[in-house]
């Protein structure tokens, strides 16, 4: 069992480069910002948590501040898609023999239902608000991602 959610957790760091790959794309084709929400996710987290990343006394504390958010709100994404890639290690016996795009569809929802729950919960976004161009920027990537993990999962789980 340990070896499966090892690989588990391999491919969904696999899954994790591929859906980051798919929105830097996303970014570099249609010239639009990075998006604020992991970091401002982290900042709920911290301060319903009670801690402070703001370094007291330091010459520029706010902008280290706001840049340990977006490390924070970057590490919770690899945590994400990992943790899905292992939880999926856990359960793959029961998916064997589902289809390719059935196993890919379920990890990208399952990634993006893992992220954009908490930060729907922390009232950071509203998906019921969204554009179609921001459903698109946030369904491609953890398609892209559950598509990655699953074929790097079978992949490693293949090779014996």
């Amino acid at each position: 069992m340990l070896k499966h959610v090892l690989i588990g957790a391999a491919a969904g760091a696999i899954g994790t480069v591929g859906l980051n790959m798919a929105t830097y794309l996303d970014m570099t084709l249609r010239g639009r910002p990075s998006s604020e929400v992991p970091a401002r996710v982290a900042e709920k987290i911290t301060e319903n948590a009670g801690v402070s990343l703001l370094e007291a006394g330091a010459e520029d504390a706010e902008q280290k501040e706001k840049n340990r958010l977006q490390g924070l709100g970057a590490l919770m994404g690899f945590g994400i898609g990992i943790g899905i890639g292992a939880a999926y290690g856990l359960v793959h016996g029961l998916l064997d023999e589902a289809p390719l795009p059935i196993v890919s569809a379920a990890l990208g929802g399952a990634a993006m239902a893992a992220s954009d729950v908490p930060a729907t919960k922390l009232g950071v976004t509203n998906p019921a608000e969204w554009e179609p161009e921001s459903w698109a920027a946030d369904i491609v990537p953890h398609l892209v991602y559950g598509l990655s993990t699953a074929v790097a999962y079978r992949a490693m789980a293949d090779h014996r």
